[in-house]
Protein backbone atom coordinates (compact mmCIF):
# COMPACT_ATOMS: atom_id res chain seq x y z
CA UNK A 1 0.00 0.00 0.00
CA UNK A 2 1.44 3.35 -1.05
CA UNK A 3 0.87 6.30 1.26
CA UNK A 4 -0.78 9.36 -0.24
CA UNK A 5 -0.88 12.51 1.92
CA UNK A 6 -3.90 14.78 2.25
CA UNK A 7 -4.61 17.52 4.79
CA UNK A 8 -7.63 17.94 7.05
CA UNK A 9 -8.25 20.39 9.84
CA UNK A 10 -7.87 18.86 13.28
CA UNK A 11 -11.47 19.62 14.25
CA UNK A 12 -12.73 17.88 11.09
CA UNK A 13 -11.40 14.54 12.37
CA UNK A 14 -14.17 14.67 14.99
CA UNK A 15 -16.86 16.30 12.88
CA UNK A 16 -17.85 15.98 10.10
CA UNK A 17 -15.09 13.57 8.93
CA UNK A 18 -14.67 11.37 12.00
CA UNK A 19 -14.49 7.59 12.28
CA UNK A 20 -16.77 6.00 9.67
CA UNK A 21 -17.41 9.17 7.67
CA UNK A 22 -16.76 9.62 3.95
CA UNK A 23 -14.49 12.52 3.04
CA UNK A 24 -13.89 13.81 -0.49
CA UNK A 25 -10.36 15.12 -1.02
CA UNK A 26 -9.06 16.15 -4.44
CA UNK A 27 -11.42 13.90 -6.35
CA UNK A 28 -10.84 10.90 -4.10
CA UNK A 29 -13.40 9.38 -1.75
CA UNK A 30 -11.96 8.15 1.57
CA UNK A 31 -13.25 6.75 4.87
CA UNK A 32 -11.64 6.89 8.32
CA UNK A 33 -11.33 3.51 10.12
CA UNK A 34 -11.88 3.07 13.84
CA UNK A 35 -9.30 4.11 16.44
CA UNK A 36 -7.80 0.62 16.76
CA UNK A 37 -5.92 1.44 13.52
CA UNK A 38 -4.29 4.52 15.04
CA UNK A 39 -0.63 4.62 15.93
CA UNK A 40 -1.14 5.52 19.59
CA UNK A 41 2.38 6.86 20.14
CA UNK A 42 1.55 9.79 17.85
CA UNK A 43 -1.95 10.38 19.31
CA UNK A 44 -1.47 12.31 22.53
CA UNK A 45 -3.81 11.66 25.43
CA UNK A 46 -6.24 14.39 26.46
CA UNK A 47 -7.30 14.78 30.06
CA UNK A 48 -10.86 15.68 31.01
CA UNK A 49 -12.03 13.97 34.19
CA UNK A 50 -15.57 15.34 33.95
CA UNK A 51 -16.09 13.83 30.51
CA UNK A 52 -14.50 10.46 31.26
CA UNK A 53 -16.50 10.13 34.49
CA UNK A 54 -19.65 10.15 32.34
CA UNK A 55 -18.40 8.11 29.39
CA UNK A 56 -16.85 5.39 31.56
CA UNK A 57 -13.73 3.35 30.92
CA UNK A 58 -11.43 4.41 28.13
CA UNK A 59 -9.03 7.10 27.07
CA UNK A 60 -9.38 10.32 25.06
CA UNK A 61 -6.78 10.80 22.35
CA UNK A 62 -6.20 13.66 19.94
CA UNK A 63 -5.62 12.65 16.30
CA UNK A 64 -2.03 13.26 15.11
CA UNK A 65 -1.52 16.83 13.90
CA UNK A 66 1.28 18.83 12.32
CA UNK A 67 1.90 22.52 11.78
CA UNK A 68 3.61 22.62 8.37
CA UNK A 69 3.52 20.68 5.11
CA UNK A 70 3.29 16.91 5.47
CA UNK A 71 6.38 14.82 4.74
CA UNK A 72 6.75 11.08 4.30
CA UNK A 73 7.38 10.47 8.00
CA UNK A 74 4.82 12.96 9.32
CA UNK A 75 2.41 11.22 11.77
CA UNK A 76 -0.97 10.78 10.14
CA UNK A 77 -4.32 9.00 10.32
CA UNK A 78 -5.08 6.10 7.95
CA UNK A 79 -8.01 6.44 5.56
CA UNK A 80 -9.47 3.71 3.36
CA UNK A 81 -10.50 4.29 -0.24
CA UNK A 82 -14.29 3.98 -0.33
CA UNK A 83 -16.05 3.26 -2.54
CA UNK A 84 -13.46 1.13 -4.32
CA UNK A 85 -15.49 1.07 -7.55
CA UNK A 86 -14.73 4.03 -9.81
CA UNK A 87 -15.30 4.97 -13.43
CA UNK A 88 -13.10 6.87 -15.86
CA UNK A 89 -14.45 10.24 -16.87
CA UNK A 90 -12.84 9.82 -20.32
CA UNK A 91 -13.46 6.22 -21.42
CA UNK A 92 -16.30 5.35 -18.97
CA UNK A 93 -14.52 2.17 -17.84
CA UNK A 94 -15.94 0.93 -14.52
CA UNK A 95 -13.72 -1.14 -12.22
CA UNK A 96 -12.05 -1.43 -8.83
CA UNK A 97 -8.57 -1.18 -10.33
CA UNK A 98 -6.22 1.73 -9.68
CA UNK A 99 -4.08 3.20 -12.44
CA UNK A 100 -0.29 3.53 -12.38
CA UNK A 101 1.67 6.55 -13.52
CA UNK A 102 5.48 6.48 -13.75
CA UNK A 103 5.57 3.39 -11.58
CA UNK A 104 3.37 4.85 -8.82
CA UNK A 105 -0.26 4.32 -7.99
CA UNK A 106 -2.44 7.21 -9.08
CA UNK A 107 -6.10 8.14 -9.33
CA UNK A 108 -6.03 7.93 -13.13
CA UNK A 109 -7.15 5.36 -15.68
CA UNK A 110 -4.78 3.65 -18.14
CA UNK A 111 -6.17 5.98 -20.81
CA UNK A 112 -5.12 9.02 -18.78
CA UNK A 113 -8.59 10.05 -17.62
CA UNK A 114 -9.35 10.80 -13.97
CA UNK A 115 -11.10 8.09 -11.94
CA UNK A 116 -14.35 9.24 -10.33
CA UNK A 117 -15.93 7.37 -7.37
CA UNK A 118 -19.29 5.79 -8.09
CA UNK A 119 -22.04 7.93 -6.68
CA UNK A 120 -24.10 5.11 -5.12
CA UNK A 121 -23.21 2.81 -2.21
CA UNK A 122 -25.18 0.25 -0.20
CA UNK A 123 -26.21 0.99 3.39
CA UNK A 124 -27.82 -1.39 5.87
CA UNK A 125 -31.28 -0.26 6.98
CA UNK A 126 -30.82 -0.84 10.72
CA UNK A 127 -27.36 -2.31 11.31
CA UNK A 128 -25.40 0.86 10.39
CA UNK A 129 -23.21 -1.13 7.95
CA UNK A 130 -22.02 0.25 4.62
CA UNK A 131 -20.42 -1.45 1.64
CA UNK A 132 -19.54 -1.14 -2.03
CA UNK A 133 -22.11 -2.20 -4.58
CA UNK A 134 -20.64 -5.00 -6.66
CA UNK A 135 -21.43 -3.36 -9.99
CA UNK A 136 -20.36 -6.35 -12.08
CA UNK A 137 -22.72 -8.60 -10.15
CA UNK A 138 -25.52 -6.04 -10.30
CA UNK A 139 -25.08 -5.44 -14.06
CA UNK A 140 -25.57 -9.17 -14.74
CA UNK A 141 -28.78 -9.52 -12.74
CA UNK A 142 -32.33 -8.40 -13.50
CA UNK A 143 -34.87 -9.52 -16.10
CA UNK A 144 -32.39 -9.81 -18.96
CA UNK A 145 -30.13 -12.11 -16.94
CA UNK A 146 -32.98 -14.54 -16.27
CA UNK A 147 -33.77 -14.74 -19.99
CA UNK A 148 -30.27 -14.85 -21.50
CA UNK A 149 -27.72 -17.54 -20.75
CA UNK A 150 -24.87 -15.40 -22.12
CA UNK A 151 -25.55 -12.76 -19.47
CA UNK A 152 -25.52 -15.25 -16.60
CA UNK A 153 -22.20 -16.83 -17.54
CA UNK A 154 -20.42 -13.63 -18.62
CA UNK A 155 -16.99 -13.19 -17.00
CA UNK A 156 -15.66 -10.25 -19.02
CA UNK A 157 -14.69 -8.15 -16.02
CA UNK A 158 -12.93 -5.47 -18.08
CA UNK A 159 -15.89 -4.74 -20.34
CA UNK A 160 -18.01 -2.84 -17.81
CA UNK A 161 -18.88 0.79 -18.63
CA UNK A 162 -20.84 3.55 -16.88
CA UNK A 163 -22.67 5.78 -19.36
CA UNK A 164 -24.88 8.84 -19.34
CA UNK A 165 -27.31 8.75 -22.25
CA UNK A 166 -28.20 12.24 -23.48
CA UNK A 167 -31.35 10.97 -25.18
CA UNK A 168 -33.00 10.05 -21.86
CA UNK A 169 -32.92 13.40 -20.08
CA UNK A 170 -31.24 14.17 -16.78
CA UNK A 171 -32.74 11.60 -14.41
CA UNK A 172 -31.54 8.19 -13.25
CA UNK A 173 -33.00 6.64 -16.38
CA UNK A 174 -30.19 8.33 -18.32
CA UNK A 175 -27.50 6.61 -16.19
CA UNK A 176 -26.76 3.03 -17.22
CA UNK A 177 -24.18 0.37 -16.41
CA UNK A 178 -23.44 -1.73 -19.51
CA UNK A 179 -21.32 -4.79 -20.06
CA UNK A 180 -19.89 -4.80 -23.58
CA UNK A 181 -19.03 -8.49 -23.24
CA UNK A 182 -22.62 -9.77 -23.06
CA UNK A 183 -24.28 -6.47 -24.14
CA UNK A 184 -26.53 -6.35 -21.07
CA UNK A 185 -27.28 -2.95 -19.53
CA UNK A 186 -29.28 -1.73 -16.54
CA UNK A 187 -30.59 1.72 -15.62
CA UNK A 188 -29.93 3.13 -12.15
CA UNK A 189 -33.68 3.48 -11.64
CA UNK A 190 -33.66 -0.28 -11.00
CA UNK A 191 -30.98 0.21 -8.34
CA UNK A 192 -32.94 2.60 -6.11
CA UNK A 193 -36.28 0.79 -6.30
CA UNK A 194 -37.55 -0.58 -3.00
CA UNK A 195 -35.98 -3.96 -2.28
CA UNK A 196 -33.95 -3.74 -5.50
CA UNK A 197 -30.64 -4.96 -4.06
CA UNK A 198 -32.36 -7.74 -2.13
CA UNK A 199 -34.08 -9.00 -5.28
CA UNK A 200 -30.71 -9.06 -7.03
CA UNK A 201 -29.28 -11.29 -4.31
CA UNK A 202 -26.95 -8.63 -2.83
CA UNK A 203 -26.85 -9.05 0.94
CA UNK A 204 -25.37 -7.03 3.81
CA UNK A 205 -21.82 -8.08 4.67
CA UNK A 206 -22.41 -7.12 8.32
CA UNK A 207 -19.25 -5.05 8.73
CA UNK A 208 -17.59 -1.73 7.98
CA UNK A 209 -15.39 -1.37 4.86
CA UNK A 210 -12.11 -1.49 6.83
CA UNK A 211 -13.04 -4.57 8.88
CA UNK A 212 -11.88 -8.02 7.75
CA UNK A 213 -14.42 -10.72 6.93
CA UNK A 214 -13.41 -12.56 10.10
CA UNK A 215 -14.89 -9.69 12.16
CA UNK A 216 -18.43 -10.84 11.26
CA UNK A 217 -19.72 -13.14 14.00
CA UNK A 218 -23.24 -13.63 12.60
CA UNK A 219 -25.00 -12.59 9.37
CA UNK A 220 -26.79 -9.24 9.35
CA UNK A 221 -30.56 -9.81 8.95
CA UNK A 222 -31.35 -6.38 7.51
CA UNK A 223 -31.71 -5.43 3.86
CA UNK A 224 -29.45 -3.06 1.96
CA UNK A 225 -30.56 0.24 0.49
CA UNK A 226 -28.80 2.00 -2.38
CA UNK A 227 -28.11 5.61 -1.42
CA UNK A 228 -26.00 8.42 -2.80
CA UNK A 229 -22.46 8.43 -1.49
CA UNK A 230 -22.71 11.99 -0.17
CA UNK A 231 -26.10 11.64 1.54
CA UNK A 232 -26.08 13.18 5.02
CA UNK A 233 -27.91 10.16 6.45
CA UNK A 234 -24.93 7.94 5.68
CA UNK A 235 -23.19 9.26 8.78
CA UNK A 236 -24.99 10.34 11.94
CA UNK A 237 -22.29 11.04 14.51
CA UNK A 238 -22.89 10.82 18.24
CA UNK A 239 -20.65 13.37 19.93
CA UNK A 240 -20.41 14.69 23.44
CA UNK A 241 -18.57 17.69 24.76
CA UNK A 242 -17.75 18.96 28.22
CA UNK A 243 -16.46 22.27 29.47
CA UNK A 244 -13.38 21.73 31.61
CA UNK A 245 -14.83 23.44 34.65
CA UNK A 246 -13.91 22.86 38.29
CA UNK A 247 -17.19 21.14 39.01
CA UNK A 248 -19.22 22.48 41.91
CA UNK A 249 -21.76 20.46 43.82
CA UNK A 250 -25.36 21.46 43.04
CA UNK A 251 -27.11 23.36 45.82
CA UNK A 252 -29.62 20.53 46.26
CA UNK A 253 -26.78 18.09 47.07
CA UNK A 254 -25.35 20.46 49.69
CA UNK A 255 -28.81 20.91 51.19
CA UNK A 256 -29.26 17.13 51.34
CA UNK A 257 -25.96 16.83 53.23
CA UNK A 258 -27.08 19.48 55.72
CA UNK A 259 -30.37 17.62 56.27
CA UNK A 260 -28.59 14.30 56.82
CA UNK A 261 -26.27 15.97 59.32
CA UNK A 262 -29.12 17.31 61.45
CA UNK A 263 -29.42 15.62 64.85
CA UNK A 264 -33.13 14.80 64.31
CA UNK A 265 -32.67 13.22 60.89
CA UNK A 266 -31.85 9.75 62.30
CA UNK A 267 -35.19 9.66 64.11
CA UNK A 268 -37.06 10.35 60.85
CA UNK A 269 -35.29 7.44 59.17
CA UNK A 270 -36.04 5.17 62.15
CA UNK A 271 -39.71 6.16 62.14
CA UNK A 272 -39.82 5.16 58.43
CA UNK A 273 -42.81 7.24 57.42
CA UNK A 274 -44.57 6.96 60.77
CA UNK A 275 -46.57 9.66 62.57
CA UNK A 276 -43.46 11.38 64.00
CA UNK A 277 -41.83 11.86 60.60
CA UNK A 278 -43.86 14.88 59.53
CA UNK A 279 -43.41 16.65 62.88
CA UNK A 280 -39.64 16.07 62.92
CA UNK A 281 -39.37 17.04 59.23
CA UNK A 282 -41.07 20.35 59.97
CA UNK A 283 -38.60 21.06 62.79
CA UNK A 284 -35.62 20.33 60.54
CA UNK A 285 -37.13 22.44 57.77
CA UNK A 286 -37.49 25.43 60.09
CA UNK A 287 -33.90 25.09 61.27
CA UNK A 288 -32.40 24.87 57.78
CA UNK A 289 -34.78 27.09 55.82
CA UNK A 290 -36.10 24.35 53.51
CA UNK A 291 -39.48 22.68 53.04
CA UNK A 292 -40.68 19.66 54.98
CA UNK A 293 -41.23 17.82 51.68
CA UNK A 294 -37.54 18.22 50.89
CA UNK A 295 -36.59 16.69 54.25
CA UNK A 296 -38.96 13.75 53.79
CA UNK A 297 -37.64 13.20 50.25
CA UNK A 298 -34.06 12.96 51.51
CA UNK A 299 -35.15 10.57 54.27
CA UNK A 300 -36.90 8.37 51.72
CA UNK A 301 -33.73 8.24 49.63
CA UNK A 302 -35.38 9.95 46.68
CA UNK A 303 -33.07 11.24 44.00
CA UNK A 304 -33.86 13.57 41.20
CA UNK A 305 -35.13 12.27 37.84
CA UNK A 306 -32.71 9.83 36.21
CA UNK A 307 -30.18 12.05 34.51
CA UNK A 308 -28.86 11.63 31.03
CA UNK A 309 -25.19 11.99 30.25
CA UNK A 310 -25.36 15.58 29.01
CA UNK A 311 -27.73 16.72 31.77
CA UNK A 312 -25.36 15.38 34.42
CA UNK A 313 -22.53 17.34 32.85
CA UNK A 314 -24.64 20.50 32.73
CA UNK A 315 -25.60 20.27 36.42
CA UNK A 316 -21.98 20.65 37.50
CA UNK A 317 -21.35 23.39 34.95
CA UNK A 318 -24.41 25.36 36.09
CA UNK A 319 -23.29 25.28 39.71
CA UNK A 320 -19.79 26.43 38.72
CA UNK A 321 -21.18 29.35 36.72
CA UNK A 322 -23.41 30.47 39.60
CA UNK A 323 -20.42 30.48 41.94
CA UNK A 324 -18.42 32.60 39.48
CA UNK A 325 -21.30 35.09 39.09
CA UNK A 326 -21.39 35.63 42.84
CA UNK A 327 -17.63 36.25 43.07
CA UNK A 328 -17.45 39.16 40.60
CA UNK A 329 -14.04 39.80 39.08
CA UNK A 330 -12.17 36.51 38.49
CA UNK A 331 -8.42 36.61 39.08
CA UNK A 332 -7.84 32.84 39.32
CA UNK A 333 -5.80 32.52 36.09
CA UNK A 334 -7.07 28.97 35.49
CA UNK A 335 -8.62 27.44 32.37
CA UNK A 336 -12.03 28.68 33.55
CA UNK A 337 -12.13 32.44 34.07
CA UNK A 338 -15.51 34.16 34.37
CA UNK A 339 -16.18 37.74 35.50
CA UNK A 340 -19.60 38.02 37.13
CA UNK A 341 -21.45 41.21 36.18
CA UNK A 342 -24.47 42.77 37.83
CA UNK A 343 -27.25 44.57 35.96
CA UNK A 344 -27.83 47.18 38.65
CA UNK A 345 -28.00 50.62 37.10
CA UNK A 346 -27.88 49.27 33.55
CA UNK A 347 -30.05 51.24 31.15
CA UNK A 348 -32.42 49.21 29.04
CA UNK A 349 -36.00 47.97 28.83
CA UNK A 350 -37.15 46.83 32.28
CA UNK A 351 -39.08 43.94 30.71
CA UNK A 352 -35.71 42.51 29.57
CA UNK A 353 -33.30 43.60 32.31
CA UNK A 354 -35.73 42.43 34.98
CA UNK A 355 -35.73 38.88 33.63
CA UNK A 356 -31.91 38.54 33.59
CA UNK A 357 -30.42 37.91 37.02
CA UNK A 358 -26.76 37.78 36.04
CA UNK A 359 -24.24 38.01 33.19
CA UNK A 360 -20.86 36.31 33.04
CA UNK A 361 -18.01 37.40 30.80
CA UNK A 362 -16.26 34.09 30.12
CA UNK A 363 -12.68 35.19 29.47
CA UNK A 364 -11.27 31.69 29.17
CA UNK A 365 -12.87 28.28 28.91
CA UNK A 366 -11.56 24.90 27.78
CA UNK A 367 -13.84 22.54 25.93
CA UNK A 368 -13.16 18.88 25.15
CA UNK A 369 -15.15 17.24 22.37
CA UNK A 370 -15.23 13.49 21.91
CA UNK A 371 -16.76 11.16 19.34
CA UNK A 372 -18.58 8.19 20.89
CA UNK A 373 -19.87 6.45 17.77
CA UNK A 374 -22.05 6.80 14.71
CA UNK A 375 -25.15 5.49 12.99
CA UNK A 376 -26.06 5.14 9.35
CA UNK A 377 -29.23 5.68 7.32
CA UNK A 378 -31.58 5.80 10.31
CA UNK A 379 -31.26 7.73 13.54
CA UNK A 380 -32.72 4.67 15.28
CA UNK A 381 -30.15 2.27 13.78
CA UNK A 382 -27.48 0.44 15.77
CA UNK A 383 -24.69 2.54 17.24
CA UNK A 384 -21.23 1.65 15.91
CA UNK A 385 -18.47 2.22 18.45
CA UNK A 386 -15.44 4.32 17.48
CA UNK A 387 -13.10 1.56 18.70
CA UNK A 388 -13.76 -1.86 17.19
CA UNK A 389 -10.43 -3.38 18.19
CA UNK A 390 -9.43 -5.79 20.94
CA UNK A 391 -9.25 -3.01 23.55
CA UNK A 392 -12.88 -2.01 23.10
CA UNK A 393 -14.12 -3.90 26.16
CA UNK A 394 -11.80 -2.52 28.81
CA UNK A 395 -9.92 0.51 27.45
CA UNK A 396 -11.44 1.93 24.25
CA UNK A 397 -9.91 4.97 22.54
CA UNK A 398 -12.20 7.92 21.83
CA UNK A 399 -11.13 10.58 19.29
CA UNK A 400 -11.14 13.95 21.04
CA UNK A 401 -9.92 17.50 20.62
CA UNK A 402 -9.53 20.34 23.07
CA UNK A 403 -10.49 23.93 22.29
CA UNK A 404 -9.80 27.11 24.20
CA UNK A 405 -12.17 30.00 23.80
CA UNK A 406 -14.31 32.70 25.36
CA UNK A 407 -17.99 33.34 25.76
CA UNK A 408 -21.01 35.05 27.29
CA UNK A 409 -23.17 33.49 30.00
CA UNK A 410 -26.69 34.72 30.82
CA UNK A 411 -28.68 33.63 33.85
CA UNK A 412 -32.43 34.27 33.84
CA UNK A 413 -34.59 34.92 36.87
CA UNK A 414 -36.06 31.59 38.00
CA UNK A 415 -39.18 33.08 39.57
CA UNK A 416 -40.22 35.04 36.50
CA UNK A 417 -39.49 32.27 34.03
CA UNK A 418 -41.40 29.76 36.19
CA UNK A 419 -44.42 32.07 36.38
CA UNK A 420 -44.38 32.53 32.60
CA UNK A 421 -44.14 28.84 31.74
CA UNK A 422 -46.98 27.97 34.13
CA UNK A 423 -49.50 29.63 31.79
CA UNK A 424 -51.77 27.03 30.08
CA UNK A 425 -51.32 28.61 26.65
CA UNK A 426 -47.53 28.41 26.96
CA UNK A 427 -47.68 24.78 28.08
CA UNK A 428 -50.00 23.92 25.21
CA UNK A 429 -47.67 25.52 22.68
CA UNK A 430 -44.65 23.61 23.96
CA UNK A 431 -46.80 20.48 24.17
CA UNK A 432 -46.95 20.38 20.37
CA UNK A 433 -43.19 19.77 20.18
CA UNK A 434 -43.29 17.44 23.19
CA UNK A 435 -45.79 15.19 21.42
CA UNK A 436 -43.75 15.08 18.23
CA UNK A 437 -40.64 14.24 20.23
CA UNK A 438 -42.50 11.40 21.95
CA UNK A 439 -43.84 10.09 18.63
CA UNK A 440 -40.41 10.01 16.99
CA UNK A 441 -38.43 6.83 17.74
CA UNK A 442 -35.08 8.68 17.78
CA UNK A 443 -35.96 12.16 19.08
CA UNK A 444 -35.87 10.87 22.66
CA UNK A 445 -32.15 11.65 22.58
CA UNK A 446 -32.98 15.37 22.31
CA UNK A 447 -33.74 17.61 25.29
CA UNK A 448 -37.33 17.72 26.50
CA UNK A 449 -38.90 20.78 24.81
CA UNK A 450 -40.44 22.30 27.91
CA UNK A 451 -41.33 26.01 27.50
CA UNK A 452 -38.19 27.41 29.12
CA UNK A 453 -35.92 25.23 27.01
CA UNK A 454 -37.59 26.16 23.70
CA UNK A 455 -37.64 29.88 24.56
CA UNK A 456 -34.01 30.06 25.73
CA UNK A 457 -32.83 27.84 22.88
CA UNK A 458 -34.50 30.12 20.33
CA UNK A 459 -33.10 33.20 22.05
CA UNK A 460 -29.61 31.69 21.87
CA UNK A 461 -30.01 31.26 18.11
CA UNK A 462 -31.18 34.86 17.70
CA UNK A 463 -28.20 36.08 19.72
CA UNK A 464 -25.74 33.98 17.68
CA UNK A 465 -27.09 35.48 14.46
CA UNK A 466 -26.65 39.00 15.84
CA UNK A 467 -23.20 38.29 17.34
CA UNK A 468 -22.00 37.18 13.91
CA UNK A 469 -22.27 40.83 12.85
CA UNK A 470 -20.69 42.37 15.95
CA UNK A 471 -18.15 39.98 17.48
CA UNK A 472 -15.64 39.31 14.71
CA UNK A 473 -16.53 35.60 14.68
CA UNK A 474 -18.50 33.81 11.96
CA UNK A 475 -21.74 32.31 13.22
CA UNK A 476 -20.37 28.81 12.53
CA UNK A 477 -17.52 29.54 14.96
CA UNK A 478 -19.97 30.09 17.83
CA UNK A 479 -21.47 27.34 19.94
CA UNK A 480 -24.45 27.28 22.26
CA UNK A 481 -25.05 25.47 25.53
CA UNK A 482 -28.56 25.62 26.96
CA UNK A 483 -29.20 25.22 30.69
CA UNK A 484 -32.97 24.96 30.92
CA UNK A 485 -34.58 22.23 32.96
CA UNK A 486 -37.32 22.41 35.58
CA UNK A 487 -37.40 18.69 36.41
CA UNK A 488 -34.04 18.61 38.18
CA UNK A 489 -33.68 19.32 41.87
CA UNK A 490 -31.72 22.44 40.94
CA UNK A 491 -33.73 24.23 38.30
CA UNK A 492 -31.67 25.82 35.56
CA UNK A 493 -32.44 28.76 33.27
CA UNK A 494 -29.55 30.17 31.31
CA UNK A 495 -27.57 30.13 28.09
CA UNK A 496 -23.88 30.12 27.19
CA UNK A 497 -22.59 31.35 23.84
CA UNK A 498 -18.91 30.57 23.34
CA UNK A 499 -16.30 30.12 20.62
CA UNK A 500 -16.20 26.67 19.11
CA UNK A 501 -13.52 26.68 16.39
CA UNK A 502 -10.40 27.23 18.44
CA UNK A 503 -8.04 25.38 16.09
CA UNK A 504 -8.64 28.05 13.43
CA UNK A 505 -9.66 31.31 15.05
CA UNK A 506 -8.58 31.04 18.66
CA UNK A 507 -9.66 33.66 21.16
CA UNK A 508 -10.02 37.13 19.73
CA UNK A 509 -11.73 38.83 22.68
CA UNK A 510 -14.79 39.80 20.67
CA UNK A 511 -17.30 37.91 22.80
CA UNK A 512 -15.88 39.05 26.14
CA UNK A 513 -16.06 42.66 25.01
CA UNK A 514 -19.71 42.27 24.02
CA UNK A 515 -20.45 40.52 27.31
CA UNK A 516 -20.38 43.90 29.04
CA UNK A 517 -24.01 44.49 30.11
CA UNK A 518 -23.95 47.97 28.54
CA UNK A 519 -23.26 46.36 25.15
CA UNK A 520 -25.11 43.07 25.61
CA UNK A 521 -28.55 44.48 26.48
CA UNK A 522 -28.73 46.55 23.24
CA UNK A 523 -27.55 43.50 21.32
CA UNK A 524 -30.36 41.39 22.78
CA UNK A 525 -32.90 44.05 21.86
CA UNK A 526 -31.55 44.17 18.31
CA UNK A 527 -31.66 40.35 18.08
CA UNK A 528 -35.33 40.41 19.11
CA UNK A 529 -36.03 43.15 16.61
CA UNK A 530 -34.38 41.10 13.84
CA UNK A 531 -36.64 38.15 14.61
CA UNK A 532 -39.82 40.17 14.97
CA UNK A 533 -40.50 39.97 11.25
CA UNK A 534 -39.32 37.01 9.18
CA UNK A 535 -39.06 37.10 5.40
CA UNK A 536 -41.32 34.03 5.39
CA UNK A 537 -44.04 35.62 7.49
CA UNK A 538 -46.94 35.18 7.92
CA UNK A 539 -46.34 31.54 7.02
CA UNK A 540 -43.46 31.15 9.49
CA UNK A 541 -44.98 32.82 12.56
CA UNK A 542 -48.28 30.99 12.10
CA UNK A 543 -46.67 27.59 11.59
CA UNK A 544 -46.34 24.85 14.20
CA UNK A 545 -44.59 22.24 12.05
CA UNK A 546 -41.30 23.14 10.36
CA UNK A 547 -37.77 21.79 10.09
CA UNK A 548 -36.38 18.27 10.32
CA UNK A 549 -39.04 15.80 11.51
CA UNK A 550 -41.29 18.85 12.05
CA UNK A 551 -39.56 19.46 15.39
CA UNK A 552 -39.68 23.25 14.98
CA UNK A 553 -42.68 25.51 15.28
CA UNK A 554 -42.30 29.17 14.22
CA UNK A 555 -38.65 28.99 13.17
CA UNK A 556 -37.00 28.85 9.75
CA UNK A 557 -33.80 29.83 7.93
CA UNK A 558 -35.10 33.36 7.51
CA UNK A 559 -35.27 34.12 11.23
CA UNK A 560 -33.91 31.57 13.71
CA UNK A 561 -31.78 28.79 12.25
CA UNK A 562 -27.98 28.81 12.52
CA UNK A 563 -25.22 26.45 11.43
CA UNK A 564 -26.06 22.92 12.59
CA UNK A 565 -22.59 22.57 14.07
CA UNK A 566 -23.39 25.51 16.37
CA UNK A 567 -26.61 23.99 17.71
CA UNK A 568 -26.88 21.29 20.36
CA UNK A 569 -29.90 19.71 18.68
CA UNK A 570 -29.21 20.23 14.98
CA UNK A 571 -31.61 23.18 14.56
CA UNK A 572 -34.54 21.51 16.29
CA UNK A 573 -36.80 22.53 19.20
CA UNK A 574 -37.20 26.18 18.16
CA UNK A 575 -40.20 28.50 18.30
CA UNK A 576 -40.29 32.29 17.95
CA UNK A 577 -43.75 32.48 19.48
CA UNK A 578 -42.43 31.37 22.87
CA UNK A 579 -39.96 34.27 22.75
CA UNK A 580 -41.88 37.08 21.06
CA UNK A 581 -45.44 35.90 21.51
CA UNK A 582 -48.05 35.26 18.85
CA UNK A 583 -51.78 34.69 18.48
CA UNK A 584 -52.92 33.52 21.93
CA UNK A 585 -49.44 32.75 23.36
CA UNK A 586 -47.47 35.07 25.63
CA UNK A 587 -43.78 35.03 24.80
CA UNK A 588 -41.06 35.11 27.44
CA UNK A 589 -39.85 38.49 26.13
CA UNK A 590 -42.97 39.72 24.31
CA UNK A 591 -43.05 43.00 26.27
CA UNK A 592 -39.53 44.09 25.26
CA UNK A 593 -40.11 45.44 21.75
CA UNK A 594 -43.36 47.31 22.62
CA UNK A 595 -41.52 48.98 25.51
CA UNK A 596 -38.61 49.98 23.28
CA UNK A 597 -40.88 51.30 20.54
CA UNK A 598 -43.19 53.19 22.89
CA UNK A 599 -43.00 56.97 22.25
CA UNK A 600 -41.21 58.76 25.05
Amino acid sequence: MEKIRHDLRLSETISPFGVGAIVDVRGESLMAPDTSWWDKKYAQEISCDRLMARIGAGVLRQPPAHANRAAKETPALPYWRFPAWRFCERCDKLSKLTGRKKGKWSNTCDCGGALVPMRYVAVCEKGSHIQDINWFQWAHRGRAASMDEAVRVCRDFKALRFHKLATRGEGLAALVVKCYGCKNERKLTELVSKGGLHQDGIRCAGRQPWEPESAVKKPCPYELVAVQRGATGNYIAERISALDIPEERPRSAETADEIRGHMLFGKIVTDNGGPQSEVLAQLIAEDLGVTAETVLGVAAGEEGPPGELLLDLKDGEWSAFLKKLDEGRDRSGSDFVVDGRSLEGIAGPRSLVGKISGIGQVRRVREVRALRGFRRHDADAALIHVDLGADRSYRPTYPAIELFGEGIFLRFDEGKIAAWEAQPEVQARAGILKKRRADSPWAGRLDVPEPRYVALHTLAHLLIRRLAFASGYASAALQERIYANSDRRDRTAGILIYTAAGDAQGTLGGLVRLGDPKKLIPLLVTALDDADICSNDPVCIESDRQGASQLNASACHGCSLVSETSCETGNRMLDRQLVLGGSDVRGLLDDVLPEVRRPR
